[in-house]
């Protein structure tokens, strides 16, 4: 009999949000409409009272992002080589150029001092990420970007329910994205949402989400810029509506679950793994996942064939970027960015979603140690 499997995530729909869903599809406004407008309200509660507007992905809102930025040909932006594909994609999109720099191998995200060495008079923004959603230093750099005038675009697409000196990722700053994919702490099945400062229309920003189109007082329109079709719809904000009701309890019960992670694979209690674990940040990081590095030398496909055969889930999230094809067809090359490269060379993620049990815990940590026990 094969084991069960333990996925490395899995979303949390209660009946309330699809009994919500169903209602939607009911009432025949599919498309974006008045839940759209409640998913944005009650996201602008949860940032502070800032304009929030809802998008098909967190892609989008980045793209649109770096638009209404002014970002375009010529331009540099400046980003980790160590996060999804999608956020240095999005800078080839608008026509500017991708500048990496390395991450911090203790909090594995961009190192904040490398930075300063890697702006030009062409740097126009930066565009951080927070790994795991373990924020970036929010002072640090904000210092940085005002010193130099940039505008951030911050990519918190995986920083929903965490905060920073107390206050929630999205109440401050300059452009904050999140993702709402099936994976995220809150999800929408697809989406995202874009916090806007004070300097940028909410409308314009809503023009670049539907095709450029101003409507007109007597019923017509114009369109006078270059929009995409990035529009959340009410089906997908109904169930952003019902996690957001679940989203303290999710954040608690995923540093619970992380704290339990760090209890069972502390050395000092049993057999050392020689695994590398991340920072232990339970004031600021949402855990949306938990990711030890293998150790060196490791068969990372190897070790997650077995786990798979143990029943528990392993997924990879990332891969160094600038090693993809496309990127080493821009200039970018094996070496230049080391520690991006040795996290994403043994990262590994393990399971972990509200849902979880201690129990699955417990079964995770000791399918690691029969599958790396010396």
């Amino acid at each position: 009999m094969s084991v069960p499997l333990l996925p490395i995530t899995r979303p949390a729909i209660d009946e309330e949000t699809i009994a919500a869903v169903c209602e939607v599809l009911r009432s025949g406004w599919i498309t974006s409409g008045p839940k759209v407008q409640a998913f944005e309200a009650a996201l602008s509660e949860l940032c502070g009272g800032r304009p929030v507007r809802a998008f098909n992905s967190g892609t989008a809102t980045l793209e649109v992002a770096l638009r209404l930025a002014g970002v375009g040909a010529g331009d540099e932006v400046i980003t980790t080589p160590l996060t999804w594909v999608a956020t240095a994609n999005v800078i080839l999109e608008v026509g500017a150029t991708p500048v990496l720099v390395d991450i911090d191998p203790a909090t594995r995200n961009i190192d904040l001092e490398g930075i300063e060495a890697a702006i030009t008079r062409r740097t126009r923004a930066l565009l951080p990420v927070d790994l795991a959603g373990l924020p970036v230093d929010r002072d640090r750099l904000y210092a940085i970007a005002d010193r130099h005038q940039l505008r951030v675009v911050e990519d918190a697409a995986q920083s929903i329910g965490a905060s920073w000196n107390g206050k929630p990722i999205g109440s401050g700053g300059d452009f904050v994205s999140f993702s709402f994919h099936a994976n995220k702490n809150l999800t929408t099945c697809e989406g995202g949402a874009l916090v806007l400062p004070p300097d940028i229309d909410p409308a314009l920003c809503e023009r670049r989400r539907l095709q450029g189109v101003k409507r007109l007082a007597d019923g017509g329109m114009d369109v006078d810029l270059l929009g995409g079709k990035f529009n959340l719809t009410d089906v997908a904000a109904a169930v952003g509506l019902g996690q957001l009701k679940h989203l303290h309890e999710f954040t608690a019960r995923r540093r619970a679950l992380a704290r339990r992670y760090f209890e069972r694979l502390d050395p000092r209690r049993g057999p050392n793994l020689g695994l590398d674990l991340p920072l232990a940040d339970f004031s600021n990081c949402n855990w949306h996942m938990f990711q030890p590095l293998l150790p060196a030398g490791s068969d990372r496909a190897a070790f997650i064939a077995a786990m798979r055969d143990l029943g528990i889930g392993v997924g990879v999230h990332y891969p160094a970027l600038h090693l993809f094809t496309l990127y080493r067809g821009l200039g970018f090359r094996p070496g230049q960015f080391p520690h991006a490269e040795s996290v994403g060379a043994r990262t590994v993620t393990l399971p972990l979603f509200p849902a979880m049990s201690d129990a699955d815990v417990d079964r995770v940590c000791t399918a690691l140690t029969r599958v790396l026990k010396p």
